[in-house]
């Protein structure tokens, strides 16, 4: 039998911890360094990754919304943790345990003001965001004026950073683009120092951005697929090491006869004589109908298995007419020797959307370093 016995995923502390440094070697000793943990923590988890991450020097933490830092919060996590998205009803929990709010719009920051009010807060920090490209948040370059008339001579709220988010720092074709929003953020910086009370720190670059824009690394990075190994980029990729690694077993094996079918619909078709493995996950674990029908594949004894037929809610089905196996025998989905990135282009979409997708009822297995 395999050494894990059901669907796991497997979290390599050691690779996280070699992300990392990696990364960090990347910016200058003084630069600060935040992690993105949210949604999970990519997939994995987030409590887990968090910690691991403050152990070894990060600076910062960022999530996506306000529960995400919550829960970090109740497990004990003391790093600033920096609120990207978060909504006005979720205000008292923000500032029940002082998470940082981004300030992305002047309805949000107004109503963050008169709760900040309510409340009798003092120098309560929040962060700025702005608008230059990505089109998705922030304030846009006019808007500085607004938010300096609505802080001046409050004492409730302190500006710790202003920030924006590179569109395509991946993409060497779009990079005068970048260069565009790297010219147009310190423009912006310049007048905030001008309007604003105090020097708030500034950060722009995410994994792509440190690597490809050292000169715009201001006072803190910010790093989230490239700590989980993958880096938008081959040749990064192989620098890195993933930390999440899917594997499975094989449940059962069936002799399939020509021209008989598997699975739902009888998606797939035998031409000849074959042998399946049945896995025990599916499309309700994270692996969607678009890796069945030969577009996905898995690995087992280090040789591909493609995924035939259509993917079921806990099953998949794979080829393995070629592989010496057997029930019980261990099956890596992706991770370690396995890209992700790979996996996920087979379905034309990206390592992100496959590492956030594997729902909570996998096992997790954490690999202390």
């Amino acid at each position: 039998m395999g050494k894990i016995g059901e669907t796991t995923l497997e979290i390599d502390l050691s690779a996280l911890e070699y992300n990392f440094k990696f990364l960090k070697s990347k910016i200058e000793p003084d630069t600060r360094f935040l992690g993105v943990v949210k949604a999970f923590a990519y997939g994995s988890d987030m409590v887990v990754i968090a910690k691991k991450l403050e152990s070894l020097g990060a600076d910062y933490l960022a999530v996506a919304y306000a529960k995400e830092g919550t829960l970090l919060r109740k497990a004990g996590v003391k790093l600033p943790i920096l609120v990207l998205h978060p909504q006005p009803i979720n205000f008292e929990d923000i500032i029940e345990h002082r998470l940082e709010p981004s300030m992305y719009s002047p309805k949000l920051l107004k109503l963050f003001l008169e709760t900040a009010q309510k409340q009798g807060l003092q120098n309560f920090p929040i962060h700025i965001k702005f608008n230059t490209g990505l089109n998705r948040l922030g304030f846009w370059e006019n808007d500085v004026d607004f938010i300096a008339n609505q802080l001046q001579g409050r004492k409730e709220l302190r500006v710790a950073s202003i920030f924006s988010h590179l569109a395509a720092s991946e993409d060497e074709s779009e990079r005068d683009f970048s260069l565009k929003q790297i010219a147009t953020f310190n423009k912006i910086v310049k007048e905030v120092h001008e309007k604003l009370e105090g020097t708030p720190f500034r950060h722009m670059l995410n994994t792509s951005g440190i690597l490809n824009y050292p000169q715009a690394q201001f006072e803190m990075v910010r790093s989230g697929i490239g700590l989980y190994g993958y880096g938008n980029d081959p040749k990064t990729d192989q620098k890195l090491r993933p930390v999440a690694t899917l594997k499975t077993v094989i449940s059962q094996m069936h002799k399939i006869e020509p021209n008989e079918s598997v699975g739902y619909n009888r998606a797939f078709t035998s031409d000849g004589y074959r042998i399946t493995a049945t896995l025990p996950l599916g499309h309700a674990d994270g692996i969607g109908r678009q890796y069945g029908n030969q577009n996905g594949h898995v690995f087992i004894h280090g040789q591909k298995a493609p995924i035939i037929g259509n993917v079921c809610m806990d099953m998949i089905m794979v080829d393995v007419t070629s592989i010496e196996c057997k029930a019980g025998d261990e099956v890596v989905v992706f991770g370690a020797g396995a890209s992700a990135e790979e996996f996920a282009a087979s379905a034309k979409t990206i390592s992100y959307e496959i590492l956030t997708a594997i729902s909570g009822r996998v096992k997790r297995q954490v690999l202390h370093s």
